[in-house]
């Protein structure tokens, strides 16, 4: 690319952006000129806009923020312990292990733990394999389930490395790109290290590649804008690394953590992420690190996936809300509060806007799904500019339909079954 090029195509991309905010300051407000929620839907679409408008400011700032916080010495190697829980998944979790040892990195240096909690498939038999293969594997095996807490606090108390990375039985990180994922651990104030995620089934359907448009928004911006103020609130199960200093600080009250009488067994990631910010620790997304997953390919297997993320969602945020503004105010105040009531409005907000008003007012909602679609090209923007080579773009904007009128509605069924908890997988 020329030096003409690369010098205005942010200026194309920001006037892009300028025009489409224009946009939606005209649309949004109005949503509807009759009902009486009329001057509720106003102030509530008003406050997401420029809330979300902020977190796409903080993404755009993003590689500075990272630059400045994670060190550059290449020399810094710690003994590194891969943890892999795993339950019935004797398909994929030779090729997992195996990918583990694959890493770019001194292999005296690597151990990886993987704990077989309660299969009842042939799994067991995968792992004896790997483990003729690797003699830095090390297995714990249970025959009774006791939950993916329970075998990741049993992996950190058996490790050997100052390092654990945390990785689901069907992920992986690209060896070539590990090394990103210890580095940052040279500052001794961060806590734990989220990998970029993208499903590398992508290309199966629709639904795979509506999930990549979704997975690359929520890490490279969502997350991406969170990391600017150094405090990711869930490092992602499918790949992060925390310090073994911090999770032996933190584990015993992560493992009992309650909620209204019951144990917290859903969004482990996202509780020990809380864990490690409320020790006081900086959490961090390094989209210099390339891990990849398996998405669902069915519906069914999506929404029984999107209904545990939701449950964890609302019980880890009512959870980190009572200590978050000691720990780190200004994140508190101007970002997590702002966060946590607008993914508590919207989905009343929504059914309000897609069906109360409609049903009846007798006005459709069309100004509504306008503006939520040009708030989503603000982001196909963003994603354009930050990897032009990534072609899911134009699906996150079937993603933010299908949101609307289908995943939104799951938070309800959340809501009333958030005490059903177990072990989680697919």
């Amino acid at each position: 690319m020329s030096v003409f090029a690369n010098i205005v195509r942010p200026f194309s991309y920001a006037f892009m952006g300028l025009v489409v905010v224009s946009l939606i300051v005209y649309i949004k407000p109005a949503i509807n000129h009759e009902g009486v929620f009329y001057p509720v839907l106003v102030l509530y679409t008003l406050f997401v806009s420029f809330f979300t408008l902020s977190r796409l400011l903080s993404a755009f700032f993003y590689k500075r923020a990272l630059r400045s916080s994670v060190p550059t010495d290449i020399s810094f190697e710690p003994i590194v312990t891969f943890c892999i829980p795993c339950k019935n998944e004797e398909d994929g979790i030779f090729a997992t292990i195996d990918r583990c040892f694959a890493v770019e990195y001194p292999k005296e240096k690597v151990e990886v733990i993987v704990i077989n909690d309660g299969s009842t498939d042939g799994t067991m038999n995968e792992i004896r394999r790997a483990e003729k293969k690797y003699d830095g594997l090390r297995v714990i095996d249970w025959s009774v389930n006791r939950g993916k807490k329970h075998a990741m606090a049993a992996a950190v108390l058996l490790a050997r490395g100052s390092v654990l990375v945390q990785i689901d039985s069907d992920s992986f990180v690209t060896p070539g790109t590990f090394r990103h994922l210890v580095m940052p651990f040279a500052n001794e104030r961060i806590g734990a290290v989220c990998a970029h995620a993208d499903p590398e089934n992508a290309g199966k359907n629709l639904l795979t590649k509506m999930q990549a448009a979704y997975y690359f928004m929520s890490f490279r911006i969502l997350k991406a804008g969170e990391s600017s103020f150094s405090s990711v609130f869930c490092c992602s199960g499918c790949c992060s690394a925390y310090r073994m200093s911090v999770l032996k600080e933190v584990i015993n009250g992560w493992l009992e953590e309650r909620f209204l009488g019951v144990p917290t067994m859903l969004g482990e990631d996202r509780a020990l992420t809380s864990a490690v910010l409320k020790a006081g620790y900086e959490t961090i997304y390094s989209d210099d690190v390339q891990s990849y997953t398996i998405c669902p390919e069915t519906f069914q297997k999506f929404f029984k996936q999107q209904l545990r993320w939701k449950k964890s969602w609302i019980t880890n945020s009512l959870i980190m809300g009572r200590y978050i503004y000691r720990t780190h105010p200004f994140v508190a105040y101007t970002y997590f509060y702002p966060l946590v009531i607008t993914s508590f409005l919207t989905p009343f907000f929504t059914v309000a806007a897609i069906l109360y008003i409609p049903i009846v007012r007798g006005t459709l909602p069309f100004n509504f799904i306008a503006g939520i679609l040009l708030m989503t090209s603000l982001f196909v923007l963003m994603y354009r500019y930050v990897r032009r080579e990534n072609k899911y773009w134009p699906y996150l904007f079937l993603w933010t339909l299908f949101n609307v009128f289908a995943v939104n509605f799951l938070f309800f069924v959340a809501l009333v079954r958030f005490r059903d908890q177990g072990w989680g997988t697919r």
